[in-house]
């Protein structure tokens, strides 16, 4: 039985409908894999850099290449590919090391065989205090709605990168801490929110191997308020932090 014209026109036109779906899929795999994934931020511990409803782009490529980069995270191969290293002062999202289907993301502080320990809250390195410098309040709008003024500082650290830090009480669980020792070819995270961050400071992260970390952040491409759903197109007027698009991550 011969298939008429339009029978054929049909099929050709869902085959060519499903090479081009499967051509894309390959492609967002790709760049997933070796250039940008999209993350959000679900909780504060790295207020006021990241805000709960903030969606970034996280290079692939900065610091190299895991198994971990790749989508499910089969382990094809052990430790890194193209590999270069984090600099202090770098946002990264990472592999919590406890637990490696978990995503966390916090600021890179201390490097491999550093000493790290926080004394009245200041971060210090090697002994040595970094800078640190009271500035003004971190109050938070959420649609309308002011919430309570949070102390805020400055810190700076060791090779000239800035960034500010929030101090929810004094005297936090984390302010005065031992001494920690950051292995070779591991790294020390803390939180910019000090007293609302579970990071190195604490067991059930500690330091971060070197293999876990899955990108730098790179740049705030969307933003909605705590609570809101990005999906919502319709509430968009009122849901979205318009200020906050298209901001580069420090």
């Amino acid at each position: 039985m011969s298939v008429s014209s339009g029978a054929k026109r049909k099929e050709g036109g869902i085959g060519e409908t499903g090479r081009v779906i499967f051509h894309a899929l390959i492609i967002a795999v790709l760049i997933r894999t070796l250039l940008v994934q999209p993350f959000n931020i679900p909780s504060g511990s790295m207020k006021a850099t990241l805000l709960v409803g903030d969606y970034l782009f996280v290079s692939k490529y900065s610091y190299g290449y895991t198994h971990f980069s790749i989508p499910f995270s089969p382990p094809l191969f052990s430790g890194r590919i193209f590999g270069s290293q984090p600099e202090r002062g770098d946002v990264v999202v990472f592999r919590l090391p406890s637990d490696t289907t978990t995503d966390y993301i916090k600021r890179v502080i201390g490097l491999p065989g550093d000493k790290i320990q926080v004394i009245d809250g200041v971060v210090n390195i090697n002994g040595q205090p970094i800078k640190r410098e009271k500035v003004d309040d971190f109050v938070e709008v959420e649609e309308g709605v002011r919430g309570q003024p949070v102390k805020r500082w400055k810190e700076t650290l060791p090779n000239g990168v800035s960034y500010y830090t929030l101090d929810l009480v004094d005297n936090g669980p984390a302010d005065n801490t031992q001494v920690y020792t950051v292995p070779p070819g591991e790294y020390f995270m803390m939180g910019d929110n000090r007293d609302n961050s579970t990071d190195s400071r604490f067991s059930q992260v500690g330091p971060v191997p070197f293999e876990n970390l899955i990108g730098k952040a790179q740049l705030i491409f969307f933003s909605v308020y705590e609570g809101e759903r990005a999906w919502e197109i319709w509430r968009w007027p009122f849901s979205v932090r318009w200020s906050r698009l298209f901001t580069v991550v420090r």
